[in-house]
C-alpha cells in the first residue's frame, strides 16, 4: 500500500476510512521516501541544478520568491547555496512531475485513494522560517524527513474551504496574523524525524524552525479531496453529449427577464439528463476518472 511509506497501518486505517477533521501525529519510522528525498538528496539536487526552474521557490519569512536563484532563466545551483546561507527556505515542488519515483507514488496513492495529489519538499536552515500564517485547500500528509519542525495550528477560521472557494489569499485581512497571535494557537506540534503529521484542509498552520540549530526537510503530500460537487461535475459531464445542450444561448436571451427563463429551461432539461443516466455505467466512468484524473489544482 502506497499510503504505508508515508504513514504507520493505524494512520492509513484513520485516513481511510475517518478522514481526520483535526490534526495528527503518527510515528512513522523510516521508510523509502526518507530515503528518496533524504537531506542529501535533497542537496545533491540544489547543486547539480537540474531542478526545473519552474519548481522552485526560494521563501524567507514571507511570499515566496521565484526568480532570485536564477541566470538567463536557469537554474544556478550558486545562487540556490547562496539563498539557503542566507536562511532562505527552498521549496521544490510538484516532485512527482519530475522524479520517476514520487511520479510512481503518486500514482499508487491516487489508486489507493481515488484522489489526484501533488507532493512539495521543503528545506528550511535552522533558526529561520519560510512561509507564514496561512491555510490550504486539501489535506495534506507533513513527512518528517530531517530535523525538526514547529507547527503552531489554528482551527479553521472558514468551513471547508475548496478550489477558489475561501482560499486564504483571496478572503485575507490584515488583522487575521495579530489575531491569532494574541490568542495563541490551538495547537502546537514539534514534529520530528520518523513522525508524520495530517493536517485538515482550513487549518492555519505557521511552521517554522526557530530555535532549532539543524536544518528541518518535509515533505508534503497536498491530497486532493473529493466532494460532492466533484460527483455533480462528473454527473455533467457527458451532458455535452446531448445536441440540447450544445445549442446556443442568443445574446438576448442573456438580458433579464428572459434569462431567468432559459435558466428554468436548463434546469428542466438537465433533471430529464440525469434522470435517464445509468448509474452503474456513470459509476465505472467515474472511477476511471477518480484514478487517473491529473488536475492538480486545489
Amino acid at each position: 500500500m502506497s499510503l504505508r511509506l508515508l504513514l504507520p497501518p493505524e494512520g492509513v486505517a484513520d485516513l481511510l476510512s475517518t478522514w481526520p477533521d483535526e490534526p495528527r501525529v503518527y510515528d512513522r519510522g523510516r521508510t523509502e521516501v526518507d530515503k528518496a528525498m533524504s537531506l542529501d538528496a535533497f542537496t545533491e539536487l540544489i547543486d547539480t541544478g537540474c531542478v526545473p526552474p519552474g519548481e522552485i521557490a526560494v521563501i524567507k519569512a514571507g511570499p515566496s520568491n521565484r526568480t532570485a536563484f536564477l541566470t538567463n532563466g536557469r537554474t544556478d545551483a550558486a545562487k540556490l547555496r547562496l539563498l539557503a546561507s542566507q536562511g532562505y527556505t527552498i521549496r521544490l515542488g510538484n516532485i512527482q512531475r519530475w522524479l520517476p519515483a514520487f511520479q510512481q507514488l503518486s500514482q499508487s496513492i491516487q489508486h489507493e485513494t481515488g484522489y489526484s495529489n501533488y507532493m512539495h519538499a521543503f528545506l528550511t536552515p535552522g533558526g529561520e522560517q519560510g512561509l507564514l500564517h496561512h491555510w490550504d485547500q486539501q489535506m495534506a500528509v507533513i513527512v518528517q524527513v530531517s530535523g525538526l519542525k514547529t507547527w503552531n495550528l489554528w482551527a479553521p477560521p472558514v468551513p471547508a474551504p475548496m478550489r477558489e472557494y475561501n482560499e486564504s489569499f483571496r478572503v485575507w485581512h490584515e488583522d487575521f496574523i495579530p489575531q491569532w497571535e494574541a490568542a495563541g494557537p490551538d495547537l502546537t506540534i514539534e514534529l520530528m524525524a520518523g513522525q508524520t503529521l495530517l493536517l485538515p484542509r482550513g487549518w492555519v498552520h505557521n511552521p517554522h524552525a526557530l530555535g532549532y540549530a539543524e536544518p528541518s526537510l518535509h515533505l508534503t503530500f497536498a491530497i486532493r479531496e473529493r466532494t460532492p460537487l466533484w460527483l455533480a461535475e462528473q454527473l455533467l459531464a457527458r451532458a455535452i453529449e446531448q445536441p440540447e445542450f450544445r445549442r446556443v444561448i442568443l445574446p438576448n436571451d442573456l438580458e433579464e427577464p428572459v434569462l431567468a427563463d432559459r435558466l428554468s429551461e436548463t434546469r428542466s432539461a438537465l433533471i430529464t439528463f440525469l434522470g435517464e443516466l445509468d448509474m452503474a455505467e456513470v459509476a465505472r466512468l467515474v472511477r476511471r476518472a477518480a484514478v487517473t484524473e491529473l488536475e492538480y489544482t486545489t
